[in-house]
């Protein structure tokens, strides 16, 4: 479903975010979103255009992207409505409930909070953070009579890339445990539970399930195949290129690799690169390669206002609070969304698929600082963005303003300062056509955030 591409940059036009038709500052297309570097490459459109009129490229050094077959696919509307980089909606599965305004800012409405792992050592070992959402899959196959799993594994073909996949049975599953650090867009094979007989579970990132949420809005035999959207924390998405710069650290050749891991076979795991050959592979820490992997993500993980996944009946992600190195094969926070999620977690449980102990949403904050100062500093970012004219996308009960007024003030003036720098030295001012870009995406640099 997706090509591999890298075509030339199209040239930035003299009237460029001067208001005319084609350079509008205004987002009114797909292809705006896009080329103002806010798409998500959740693959979403591609599933929804019921013109078949739109098909998804892997561009090495930005993401997957979709590529317009015509002109008027190009200007269409649509697809703005199902598309996270365009509007996300935080209370879009949980609704907005009397108490929403009582939740916490960063971390959203939460009907439960759990700390554990899969029951099951094996999956426990060989997932990122204690095997929670392999084990939750598992027992929906097993117990709850769902189809299969859509989720995302590594490309066989190219170990470095990811693809779409169904897994059936706890084979399949194991074999595609561990986080997946390179563009995946799994919305593009929700035809897939559409057409099966029986409901099915969806895994993808925070962008994915809200676009999965909306499209279920307008698609009625999606919303009854879809038996449980799980989600886990997110901190972006870097591009192909990324990992292709840590094989080319490694002085291995692209040409060798048998399959690379990000991820897994403890906690945290490492980066993990074997080889086709007799040789032996090469490896890096998880830290080391987090950290060159970081500059590879697009403005819009830059942006994003969900790295806790609020728009899904559950999301996970590590206990980092909990960290021993290398005595602990793995541990998760497990954050219920919904009834739904509930019900489905708590037999899980009963069943021993999962071993979990209540905890409060002070542990989410405890385990995940980053992700909460993210968010704190989101408002900033979009305020300064805006001040220059720059498009950004619509947000909606995330408690962004709650979350602002946690910051001090000198910390907020930083924030805001440092956007309309970073904006205006990185040339972010200005419409970028993405599709046909062969160099690297113009957004913030290495470690750099907007």
């Amino acid at each position: 479903m997706i090509q591999d591409g890298l075509v030339r940059p199209e040239p930035v036009a003299k009237d460029a975010g001067k208001g005319s038709r084609g350079f509008s500052r205004r987002i009114q297309t797909l292809k705006d979103v896009v080329d103002w570097g806010l798409c998500t490459g959740c693959g979403a459109c591609y599933y929804a255009c019921s013109r078949q009129g739109i098909s998804l490229v892997n561009i090495e050094a930005v993401g997957i992207r979709p590529q317009f077959d015509s002109a008027a696919c190009a200007g269409c509307t649509d697809c703005l409505a199902i598309c996270p980089g365009y509007s996300v909606n935080g209370g879009l599965v949980t609704g907005q409930v009397a108490d929403q305004a009582e939740a916490d800012p960063a971390v959203g409405p939460a009907l439960e909070v759990w700390e554990g792992y899969a029951g099951d050592p094996e999956i426990r070992y060989q997932g990122s953070s204690g095997g929670v959402l392999s084990a939750l899959a598992l027992y929906c196959l097993e117990h709850e009579n769902m189809d299969f799993v859509l989720h995302t594994a590594m490309d066989e073909a190219k170990p470095w890339a990811n693809q779409t996949v169904q897994s059936r049975n706890r084979r399949e599953l194991l074999a595609r445990t561990g986080s997946r650090y390179a563009p995946a867009s799994p919305c593009d094979g929700l035809g897939l539970i559409e057409a099966s007989p029986r409901p099915c579970v969806f895994i993808g990132k925070p962008c994915d399930t809200a676009a999965v949420s909306m499209l279920r809005q307008q698609h009625p035999e999606l919303d009854r195949k879809l038996g449980l959207v799980l989600t886990f924390f997110c901190a972006g998405t870097p591009s192909t290129q990324g990992t292709l710069d840590l094989l080319k650290g490694l002085d291995f050749p692209s040409a060798e690799v048998a399959a690379v891991r990000y991820r897994g076979e403890g906690w945290p795991g490492e980066f993990k690169v074997r080889s086709q050959k007799e040789a032996p592979g090469k490896s890096l820490s998880y830290a080391e390669s987090w950290a060159r992997l970081t500059g590879y993500r697009p403005l819009r993980c830059h942006l994003c206002p969900d790295g806790l996944g609020r728009v899904a009946d559950i999301s996970c992600g590590d206990a980092w609070e909990r960290l021993n190195h290398g005595q602990d094969p793995g541990r998760s926070i497990v954050v219920v969304r919904t009834r739904r999620g509930q019900e489905i977690l708590h037999r899980a449980r009963a069943a021993k698929y999962v071993e979990l102990e209540p905890v409060g949403v002070s542990a989410v904050r405890a385990a995940q600082p980053n992700q909460i100062q993210r968010h704190r500093e989101l408002l900033g970012r979009l305020l300064g963005m805006r001040r220059l004219l720059v498009p950004t996308p619509q947000f909606e009960a995330f408690s962004l303003s709650r979350a602002w007024g946690e910051l001090p003030f000198l910390r907020k003036v930083r924030t805001v300062l440092g956007t309309l720098r970073r904006v205006v030295l990185r040339g972010l001012w200005r419409r970028r056509p993405i599709l046909g870009s062969a160099s690297r995406e113009v957004v913030p640099g290495a470690g750099e955030e907007i």
